[in-house]
C-alpha cells in the first residue's frame, strides 16, 4: 500500500474531520412508527438546511449482503464504512460454501463428524435461532443437519438462542414449531435422534459482546454444557410458560431453559462430543468461543470443561485466532480507511461506549484487532451501563460527546470517528417513548458537536450504519396496515429497517466549497471517500465515490 496523495483542488479542513455514526437512525418510509420523525430533532433539522445532504443505502447488496431483502446491521455497516467499498459478507460466503460443498468437504467439518462417529457421541449446534440473516440463518443449520444425517451422525442436540431483535419480537414459536417439524421429518426418514436440548433469549444468555457482561456467557455455559436450569419437556412449553409468567416479555429476554426427560437433561455437552457455533457474525460469538477453546479462563468458573472439538461457523477474530477451528473463511478486508490514514501519517481518534466500541475499532478496521500504528491512533471506550436500555435511553451519549469535544478542541487528530448507539440499542427494545428519547439524546449531542467543529474549522460528517428507530411499528404483510395488540396499541417492530440513512456533510467555514458530487445510488461505503476528500486526500481508485466534491 502506498500513502494517499493530496487533492489538487483542496488542502483539507483546518480542524478535524469528524465522522458521526448515528447507529440505527434511518430515513423512514412512512410517518407511522417512525420514531426519528416523531422525535424533537432541531439539530438534525438544522443540518438538513445548512449542509450538503443526501441519503445512502445501508442494506442488502449495497453492504455486501446476499440480496436486497437482507437488512443491514452494525457489523457489515461499519465494515462498509471503514473499508470504503463493498465486500461480500459472511452470509453470502456461507451460502456459496454450502452450495459448492466446500464447507462439507473441508477438513474441519470432516474432523467434527469423524469425532462423533468414532466415539458414538453427540454433535451439538449452538446459535441464534432465526432467519434474520444478521448473526445466523436457519437455512445454514438445516443444511448442516441434513449433511450430518447423510454422513451417519446419529445424535444431534440444538441449543437455541431466541431472537426477537432481527425478526419480530415475539415470533419464537413460529421458528420453533416449523423447525420441530423439520426435525421430525429428518428423524423419521433417517432414523436419527435430532432434538432441541436447551435455549433462552439472546439478551439473557450466551451472546454477550465486548466483555460487557460475562455473566450472560456463564449462564449460557451452565445451560448448554451442564444442562443446569429450569426444566421443560419442550421448547414450546418453556416459551409459553415464560410468556404466561412474564406478561409482555420479548423473545430476546426470555430466561434460559433446559429440555429434560424423566428429570434428566437430554443434551449436556460431554467429553468426545463435537460443537458448532453456527453464528457467523463475530461480536457476539467471541466470548463463548473463548470459553470452549481456552485452557485458562478468568472471566467465570466453567466447572466441568468437556473435552470436545469446537468450531465456529467462521473465525470471529483473525488476529487473535478465535476460534481455532472454523468452517468458512471470513471475508478478507484490507486497505481500510484507518490503514490508509496510518500509512499516510494521519492521526486518528475513535470513541464509543462499550456496546459499539468494537464497531468503530474492530469492525471499522476490517475485523482487525489492535491498531495499525499506536503512535497515530487513540481509541477511547466509555463503559456502558448494565441497565436495560429502555430505562436509560440516553445511554452514554453525553459522555461520548464530552470525550469527542476534548479531541476536537485539542486538534491533534485530523480524523475523529464516533458511534452513538441509542437509535439501535434502544430501538431493539420496542419501547416507543424510550426510542424517541434515545433519538433526541443523539440530536442534543449533535448540537454540541456542531458548535465544537465550528470553533476549530473542522468538517462534520453525520450518517448511520443502518436504520431501526425509523421503522418501529409492525405492519401487516398483505395490507400494509399497522398491527395492533389486544390493547389496541401498535405492536413493536424491533428489527432493523430496510430504509436508507441520512448523510450530512457540514463545513462551517465554507473553505472546502463542498457540493454534491452527482453520483447516484450510493451506499454507506461512500463515507470513507467522503471523509478523505474533506481531509484533502485523494481516495483510492477502487473506493466507492465520495458524496461530495471539494475545492
Amino acid at each position: 500500500m502506498d500513502a494517499l496523495r493530496k487533492l489538487e483542488s483542496f488542502d483539507g479542513a483546518d480542524g478535524p474531520v469528524v465522522l458521526v455514526v448515528m447507529d440505527g437512525i434511518g430515513v423512514g418510509a412512512q410517518a407511522e412508527g417512525d420514531m426519528v420523525r416523531a422525535a424533537h430533532t432541531p439539530h438534525l433539522d438544522w443540518l438538513r438546511e445548512h449542509s450538503v445532504y443526501t441519503e445512502l443505502q445501508a442494506h442488502g447488496t449495497a453492504v455486501g449482503l446476499p440480496s436486497d431483502e437482507d437488512m443491514g446491521n452494525s457489523e457489515v455497516g461499519h465494515n462498509a464504512i471503514g473499508c470504503g467499498r463493498v465486500i461480500d459478507q459472511g452470509a453470502a460466503l456461507i451460502n456459496r460454501s454450502i452450495e459448492s460443498r466446500e464447507m462439507f468437504d473441508g477438513e474441519v467439518w470432516q474432523e467434527l463428524v469423524n469425532q462423533v462417529l468414532e466415539h458414538g457421541s453427540t454433535l451439538h449446534f449452538i446459535g441464534l435461532f432465526s432467519d434474520g440473516n444478521v448473526h445466523s440463518h436457519l437455512d445454514h443449520l438445516k443444511a448442516m443437519l441434513q449433511e450430518a444425517s447423510d454422513q451417519g451422525v446419529g445424535t444431534v442436540r440444538l441449543h437455541i438462542l431466541l431472537d426477537g431483535r432481527d425478526v419480530p419480537p415475539t415470533s419464537a414459536l413460529e421458528y420453533v414449531d416449523s423447525f420441530e417439524e423439520f426435525l421430525d421429518r429428518l428423524n423419521d426418514s433417517a432414523g436419527v435422534d435430532y432434538r432441541i436440548a436447551s435455549g433462552g433469549g439472546r439478551m439473557q444468555i450466551t451472546m454477550d459482546r465486548y466483555n460487557a457482561d460475562w455473566d450472560m456467557v456463564a449462564r449460557g455455559w451452565s445451560t448448554h454444557v451442564h444442562g443446569e436450569g429450569r426444566q421443560f419437556v419442550s421448547a414450546r412449553e418453556a416459551i409459553e410458560t415464560y410468556r404466561t409468567e412474564r406478561s409482555g416479555v420479548l423473545d430476546q429476554d426470555l430466561p434460559a431453559f433446559v429440555i429434560a426427560a424423566d428429570g434428566s437433561p437430554v443434551g449436556t455437552i460431554d467429553d468426545g462430543d463435537s460443537v458448532v457455533l453456527f453464528n457467523y457474525r463475530g461480536d457476539r460469538a467471541i466470548e463463548l468461543s473463548r470459553a470452549f477453546d481456552e485452557e485458562e479462563l478468568s472471566e467465570f468458573d466453567r466447572g466441568r470443561r468437556p473435552d470436545v472439538l469446537f468450531a465456529g461457523m467462521m473465525q470471529y477474530d483473525g488476529d487473535l485466532g478465535i476460534p481455532r477451528r472454523y468452517l468458512v473463511t471470513a471475508p478478507v478486508i484490507d486497505r481500510t480507511l484507518g490503514q490508509y490514514l496510518s500509512i499516510t501519517g494521519v492521526p486518528q481518534f475513535a470513541v464509543s461506549e462499550t456496546q459499539k466500541y468494537g464497531h468503530v475499532t474492530y469492525f471499522f478496521n476490517g475485523n482487525r484487532s489492535g491498531k495499525f500504528d499506536a503512535k497515530l491512533e487513540e481509541y477511547v471506550e466509555v463503559a456502558s451501563d448494565r441497565t436495560p436500555f429502555e430505562e436509560r435511553p440516553w445511554m452514554k451519549a453525553a459522555e461520548i460527546t464530552d470525550v469527542t469535544l476534548l479531541a476536537i478542541r485539542d486538534n491533534r487528530h485530523r480524523f475523529i470517528r464516533l458511534n452513538y448507539p441509542n437509535g439501535d440499542m434502544v430501538g431493539h427494545t420496542g419501547v416507543f417513548q424510550a426510542v424517541r428519547i434515545g433519538v433526541e439524546a443523539v440530536d442534543l449531542c449533535l448540537g454540541r458537536l456542531i458548535r465544537g467543529v465550528r470553533e476549530v474549522g473542522g468538517i462534520l460528517v453525520v450518517s448511520a450504519d443502518h436504520g431501526n428507530s425509523d421503522d418501529m411499528f409492525e405492519l401487516d404483510k398483505k395490507t400494509g396496515e399497522v398491527v395492533l395488540d389486544e390493547d389496541g396499541v401498535p405492536k413493536p417492530k424491533t428489527a432493523h429497517s430496510l430504509n436508507p440513512v441520512p448523510a450530512f456533510v457540514y463545513d462551517p467555514a465554507g473553505t472546502a466549497n463542498l457540493r454534491l458530487a452527482g453520483h447516484r445510488d450510493l451506499g454507506i461505503s461512500s463515507l470513507a471517500a467522503t471523509c478523505l476528500v474533506c481531509m484533502g486526500l485523494q481516495p483510492p481508485a477502487d473506493y466507492t465515490p465520495s458524496i461530495v466534491d471539494a475545492g
